[in-house]
C-alpha cells in the first residue's frame, strides 16, 4: 500500500513537492543517488528538488521520477500536479518538521482492523535482537511507558532501531502507525500541526475521536533539533491522548514525566584475546562483513582477521563507523585500512549526500549560520557528532568527561571517584559523588554500562577520543595522564596484596581488566613521573610473573631502577623492585644474572627487620641458586625461610618452605621424604586458604608419582593441577606440569596422548617466550633441536623417551643429547636425559658426564635409573677389577 503522503501539507494547506519526494522516496527505501541513478537524472537534480531550489522542474524530470518512484493513480497525480506548482508555494526545507511515513486514512470514517504500515521498510540489524525484544515489549504492554526515548551518539543506528520496533509492534497498534522527522527550526505550532497531520486530522479534538481509545504509535526522528517544541508537544498529545504512545529518537532525552530512556549502545567488539576463528559471532564484526561484502566480492581473508578485530574496536563498534571503514574495502585491503584509519576514527566522514546514510543526523551547533547546502558539500565527520553531543554538557560536566576519557578500559565508580577528585583535596577529605554525571553521560548516550561487575563503564571510543583531543587541546593533558597513572597505582597497591592469598583469582582477574589502563599509566609516569612508575611497577611482579610477562616486567622494572631520578626513593620500595626483576628473571632463564640483585634485596630487608620481605627474598634467591646448579646453598635459604615462618607464625611461608624442600628431596632421591613435605605443603596450603600453593603441591606429587614409576597417578594429579593452573595463571609452572604428564605418557607408553603434549608443550613455548641461545649439540633437521629454553628441553626428553619405547635408540639417542645440552634445562631432567643417552647409546664415556652432573648438582640417581644402567657400569669397571 502507498503511504498517504498527501497529508504532508505546506504552511499554506498544501501538499509541495519537496515533501512528496522526499516521502516517497524514504517508503521506497531510497537514497538521493539511487533514485537518480533509477530515473537516469542527475543526484543533484534531486537533491535540489527536495530542498525546494528548483521550484519548476522540467515535466520529463517529473514523469522520470514518478515513474522511478513506481507511483500510479492519484499518487501519481498529486505528484505531478504539485511539480506543476497548482496553488502550491515551495516551503523552505528546514522550516517546519516533515514526514517520514505516515499510516491510517483521515477520510474513512473508519480506521482498518489491520491498518499497513507505511514506514520506511526496517532494515537487516545485527546485534540489536535485546533491544528489539525489551522495547517491544515496552511498547505493547498494558502499563508500559507512554514514552520512550531511544538516545545515543550520531551513528549509533537509533532510527533503524526506532523504524525495525515500530514495524514489529504495528499490529498492537490498530489505530495506526506514524513517524515524523524534526527539521532544525521547528516551533511549537509546525511540530504539533504535522504530528497531528501524520496522524490523519487537523486538530488535537478530531485526533482523539479518530483514535477513540484505540492504540496508536508516533515515531519522532531527531528531537534534539527542536528539544522546546518537541516537549511541548508530545505533553499535549500524551495528556489528551491515553491511547497513544511515542517512540522518540534523539541525542538526549525529551525530559517529560514518565519518560523512559533508552540508551542505544554501539555494538559487542571482539577482546583481543579472542580467537579469530570465532570473529563472526560478534555483531560488529557481523556488520562489517556483511559491509565489506557490498563493495568487494571476496570475504575477509585469514590473514586479515587480526586487522578486522583491531578495526571493530578501535571504531568502538559504532555502526556508522564501521559502514564507513567498511566502504573503504572497495580500495583497500583491511591491513591497510587499519594502518591509514586507525588513528584517525574521528576522520571518518559521511559522503556529502548526507542521504546516502538514512538515519544520520547532521550535528550541527544551535548557533550554526552554516547553510544546508554548505553542510551536504562537505559531509559530516565523527567529530562533528561528538562535538553535538559534548556541547550540550555544562562546563564542569566537560571537565569529568575529559579526566574520565584517560581511561583506556572499564572502570568503577571508585575509580571515577578518585580521578575526579579535587587536586587541592589529595587526602579526599572532601568527597565528590559522580553518579550523577555518570547518570547523565549515560542519558546523553556517552556512556556505556555493561556487564554485573564494578569494572562495567567505559566511555564510547569516539567519545573518549574527542575528550582527549580537547584536553589536549586546552593544555590539561598532562595533568590529566599524571592524575591517571597516581589513581592506577593506588588501585595496584591495593590489589597487590590480594594476589597472595584466598582471594588471588579475583585479584588477578582485576589487574586483567585494567591492563591497558596499567600499561598507559606505567608508560606515561615512566618518563614524566618516575618514582610513581616505581611503585605501580614493584606491586606488579607476581601479575606479569601469572600472565607471562616475565621479559617485559623485567625490562620495566631495571629501567626503573635506573633512573637517577629514583636513586632517593624510599630503600624498601627499591627493595622490592629488585626483589621483581630476580624473580621475574628466573622464570625465562635469566636467574644467574639476578644473583647480586637478590642478594642486596635480602641484605636491605635483613637489616631492617622486615620479616615480610626476607621471606620473598630467601625463597627467590633459592630460586635463582637452583637454576645456575648451587643447590646447598638454595637449600640452606629453605631451610632458613622454614625457621623464619615458623617463628613468625606465617602458615603460608610454611608451606613455600616445605615445597622448596621436598624439590630438594627429589634431588636427593628420598621420594618418602619428598611426599610426607608436599603432605605438608597440602595441609598448610588449606589452612592459609592459599590454593595455588596447594595445586603445586600436587603439581610435585604428580611428579614424585612419576619418578617412582606410578604412571597413570602421576597423570591424573598433573592433568588436575594443570586445569586449575591455566584458570590461575602462572603459565611457566602450568608447561612445567605439562611436561611432567608428557613424560609419564611417554614411559607409559601412551604415544598419541603424549604426542598431544609436545605439539602443546611447542606451541606455548613459541608464543609466550623469548629466544634464547641454541642448542650446543645438533643432530637433526627438526626445528625444535634448534631453540633453548625449559619447554625445548622437556620436548626433546619426551621424545627420547617415545623413541625408546619403540626401540628406535639411535633416534633415542639424539634426544637426549639434545636435552641434556639445553641450557635453559632442570638439573634434575638434564640428569635423567643423561641416563637415558647412556642407556640408548651404552656409551661409558656418557657414563662421565653424568657422573659429573650429579656430583656439580647433588642429584642422586633413583633405583630404576640405577638399575637401568647396571650393566653400562658393570662393563666401565671391569677392567679396573
Amino acid at each position: 500500500m502507498t503511504p498517504d503522503h498527501d497529508r504532508s501539507r505546506s504552511p499554506a494547506g498544501r501538499t509541495t513537492l519537496p515533501e512528496l519526494l522526499r516521502g516517497h522516496r524514504r517508503a521506497a527505501g531510497l537514497t538521493q543517488a539511487e533514485l537518480a541513478s533509477r530515473a537516469g537524472v542527475g543526484v543533484r537534480t534531486v537533491r535540489d528538488l527536495e530542498r525546494g531550489r528548483s521550484i519548476r522542474p522540467q515535466r520529463t524530470t517529473v514523469e522520470l521520477l514518478a515513474g522511478a518512484l513506481a507511483l500510479t493513480g492519484t499518487s501519481r497525480a498529486a505528484f505531478l500536479a504539485a511539480a506543476r506548482g497548482v496553488g502550491a508555494e515551495p516551503a523552505p526545507p528546514d522550516a517546519i518538521s516533515t514526514t517520514f511515513a505516515v499510516s491510517g486514512n483521515a477520510a474513512s470514517a473508519t480506521a482498518p482492523t489491520d491498518p499497513s504500515v507505511a514506514l520506511p521498510p526496517p532494515v537487516a540489524l545485527i546485534g540489536r535482537e535485546r533491544d528489539l525484544t525489551e522495547l517491544a515489549g515496552m511498547l505493547t504492554a498494558e502499563h508500559g511507558p507512554r514514552l520512550v526515548s531511544l538516545v545515543g551518539l550520531a551513528g549509533v543506528g537509533k532510527t533503524a532501531l526506532a523504524t525495525s520496533v515500530a514495524h514489529l509492534v504495528a499490529s498492537a497498534h490498530p489505530a495506526g502507525v506514524a513517524g515524523v522527522l524534526v527539521g532544525e527550526g521547528s516551533d511549537g505550532p509546525d511540530v504539533l500541526a504535522t504530528s497531528m497531520s501524520v496522524l490523519g486530522v487537523a486538530r488535537l479534538p478530531e485526533l482523539a475521536a479518530r483514535l477513540a481509545g484505540r492504540p496508536a504509535l508516533l515515531v519522532m526522528d531527531a528531537v534534539e533539533r527542536a528539544p522546546g517544541p518537541v516537549a511541548t508537544t508530545l505533553h499535549r498529545l500524551i495528556g489528551a491522548l491515553p491511547s497513544l504512545r511515542v517512540l522518540v529518537t534523539g541525542r538526549h532525552p525529551v525530559g517529560l514525566p514518565g519518560e523512559r530512556v533508552w540508551p542505544v549502545a554501539p555494538l559487542d567488539v571482539p577482546p583481543p584475546e579472542a580467537e579469530h576463528s570465532g570473529l563472526g559471532s560478534w555483531p560488529a564484526v557481523a556488520l562489517f562483513t556483511a559491509r565489506l561484502a557490498q563493495v568487494r566480492r571476496e570475504p575477509p581473508t585469514p590473514a586479515e582477521l587480526p586487522a578486522l578485530a583491531a578495526l571493530v574496536r578501535r571504531v568502538g563498534g559504532l555502526p556508522l563507523a564501521i559502514e564507513l571503514m567498511a566502504a573503504r574495502g572497495r580500495l583497500l585491503d583491511l591491513p591497510e585500512l587499519l594502518d591509514r584509519y586507525g588513528d584517525r576514527v574521528l576522520d571518518l566522514a559521511t559522503p556529502a549526500d548526507g542521504s546516502a546514510h538514512p538515519g544520520w543526523d547532521a550535528p550541527e551547533a544551535p548557533t550554526s549560520r552554516v547553510s544546508p547546502d554548505t553542510r551536504a558539500a562537505a559531509g559530516v565527520t565523527l567529530r562533528d557528532a561528538v562535538a553535538f553531543s559534548y556541547r550540550l554538557l555544562a562546563s564542569d560536566e566537560r571537565a569529568a568527561l575529559r579526566q574520565l576519557a584517560v581511561f583506556g578500559n572499564r572502570w568503577s565508580v571508585e575509580l571515577a571517584e578518585e580521578m575526579l577528585a579535587d587536586e587541592a583535596d589529595r587526602d579526599g577529605t572532601v568527597a565528590i559523588d559522580p553518579v550523577p554525571l555518570l547518570d547523565r553521560f549515560v542519558e546523553l548516550g556517552l556512556l556505556s554500562v555493561r556487564g554485573t561487575g564494578s569494572f562495567r563503564f567505559r566511555l564510547l571510543d569516539a567519545v573518549r577520543d574527542y575528550a582527549v583531543e580537547q584536553a589536549a587541546g586546552g593544555g590539561e593533558l598532562t595533568c590529566i595522564r599524571r592524575r591517571h597513572a597516581e589513581v592506577i597505582t593506588r588501585l595496584v597497591a591495593r590489589t597487590a596484596s590480594d594476589l597472595v592469598g584466598p582471594r588471588l583469582s579475583d585479584a588477578v582477574h582485576r589487574l586483567d581488566e585494567m591492563s591497558g589502563d596499567i600499561s598507559s599509566s606505567l608508560a606515561h609516569a615512566a618518563t614524566d613521573d618516575p618514582l610513581t612508575a616505581l611503585r605501580l611497577a614493584a606491586c606488579l611482579t607476581r601479575w606479569w610473573r601469572f600472565r607471562g610477562r616475565d621479559v617485559v616486567g623485567r625490562q620495566w622494572l631495571r629501567r626503573l631502577l635506573a633512573d637517577p631520578r629514583t636513586a632517593d626513593a624510599d630503600p624498601f620500595l627499591r627493595g622490592w623492585a629488585a626483589l621483581g626483576v630476580a624473580r621475574l628473571a628466573a622464570e625465562h632463564g635469566a636467574g644467574a644474572e639476578e644473583l647480586s640483585t637478590a642478594r642486596a634485596a635480602l641484605d636491605t630487608f635483613r637489616q631492617a627487620g622486615d620479616v615480610t620481605g626476607e621471606l620473598e627474598a630467601r625463597n627467590v634467591l633459592g630460586t635463582l641458586l637452583i637454576s645456575v646448579g648451587q643447590q646447598e646453598e638454595a637449600r640452606e635459604q629453605a631451610e632458613a625461610l622454614l625457621r623464619l615462618a615458623a617463628r613468625n607464625g606465617r602458615t603460608r611461608d610454611l608451606a613455600v618452605a616445605q615445597n622448596s624442600l621436598a624439590w630438594h628431596e627429589i634431588r636427593s632421591g628420598d621420594l618418602a621424604a619428598a611426599r610426607r613435605r608436599l603432605a605438608a605443603v597440602d595441609r598448610l596450603a588449606v589452612e592459609s586458604g592459599e590454593q595455588r600453593l596447594r595445586v603445586l603441591g600436587w603439581a610435585n606429587r604428580a611428579e614424585v608419582a612419576r619418578l617412582e614409576g606410578w604412571y597413570a597417578d602421576a597423570i591424573d594429579r598433573g592433568r588436575r593441577a594443570i586445569e586449575v593452573l591455566a584458570e590461575l595463571g602462572d603459565p611457566g609452572r602450568r608447561r612445567r606440569v605439562l611436561g611432567t604428564v608428557g613424560l609419564a605418557l611417554a614411559q607409559a607408553g601412551r604415544v598419541a596422548e603424549a604426542t598431544e603434549v609436545l605439539t602443546e608443550l611447542r606451541a606455548g613455548g613459541v608464543e609466550s617466550l623469548p629466544a634464547r641461545p641454541t642448542v650446543p649439540r645438533q643432530r637433526s633437521n627438526d626445528a625444535s633441536l634448534r631453540s633453548g629454553g625449559p619447554e625445548v628441553g622437556l620436548c626433546a626428553l619426551i621424545e627420547g623417551t617415545l623413541a625408546l619405547h619403540r626401540g628406535d635408540r639411535e633416534l633415542a639417542a639424539e634426544w637426549f643429547a639434545a636435552a641434556a645440552d639445553n641450557a635453559g634445562q632442570d638439573r634434575r631432567d638434564v640428569v635423567e636425559a643423561l641416563v637415558g643417552l647412556a642407556a640408548s647409546t651404552g656409551d661409558p664415556a656418557v657414563l662421565d658426564r653424568l657422573d659429573q652432573a650429579c656430583v656439580e648438582s647433588g642429584i642422586r640417581l633413583l633405583p630404576q635409573e640405577s638399575g637401568l644402567l647396571y650393566a653400562l657400569v658393570a662393563d666401565r669397571s671391569g677392567p679396573a677389577r
